[in-house]
């Protein structure tokens, strides 16, 4: 069976996640703006990029390579047609992260926002160490009024129906175990208000070498 994420039309993500009673992908442009701008790194990793909202302030004084990572190729490809300023900058791969993590190429930087939560801990666990960041940011959704669904009500709610099949409730106590547990140690946690009772949270790690 399909993963729920290749049947959800781009239109109908960006459409619901930009209302005004949602704002999560207004919200999303802002993260991503300061995730990219954060760290001293040349090169970065953005798991589910969708149709790369943030990727306009990726600075080529600054990075050499940003690899967009999605399971939807229709979701690459506009990527690739939105940002044609990022030729050979940024390489969009198509990935199952769950079962093709290994095919994952290193990047200083390794950037999942709304990503871990369809996924889960241990599957993260996996690309994290195929990656092999010096830094990673994280964001998930955390919802305060947990009698409401975790998908917003709006006019494109049904477009979302599959992904119960795939969802994880994310929390932030257990992502920052879940990172400790391989060698990542929390550097920043912000966190941003939404209109409709939801929030996300964004976590920041660093690897932690060992001395030899």
């Amino acid at each position: 069976m399909s993963n729920p994420w290749e049947e959800i039309s781009l239109d109908d993500y960006e459409n619901h996640m930009s209302l005004d009673s949602v704002r999560q992908l207004q919200t999303m442009n802002q993260i991503m703006r300061q995730q990219l701008e954060a760290y001293c790194v040349k090169t970065a990793m953005i798991l589910g990029v969708a149709g790369g909202n943030g990727l306009e302030y990726i600075s080529g004084q600054k990075y050499i390579k940003v690899y967009g990572v999605d399971i939807n190729s229709d979701y690459l490809h506009e990527t690739e047609k939105r940002y044609p300023n990022l030729s050979g900058i940024l390489e969009c791969l198509k990935a199952d992260l769950v079962s093709e993590y290994g095919k994952l190429p290193q990047a200083q930087l390794l950037i999942a926002n709304l990503l871990i939560d369809y996924i889960g801990y241990p599957s993260f666990q996996k690309v994290v160490m195929q990656v092999k960041p010096q830094f990673v940011s994280c964001t998930i959704q955390v919802n305060a009024d947990t009698t409401k669904g975790w998908v917003s009500d709006s006019p494109y709610l049904h477009a979302f129906d599959r992904l119960d099949e795939i969802h994880h409730q994310m929390e932030d106590l257990a992502l920052e175990q879940a990172m400790q547990k391989i060698g990542y140690q929390p550097i920043s946690h912000n966190n941003y208000p939404l209109p409709n009772g939801k929030a996300l949270s964004r976590l920041d790690f660093k690897k932690q070498y060992q001395e030899v």
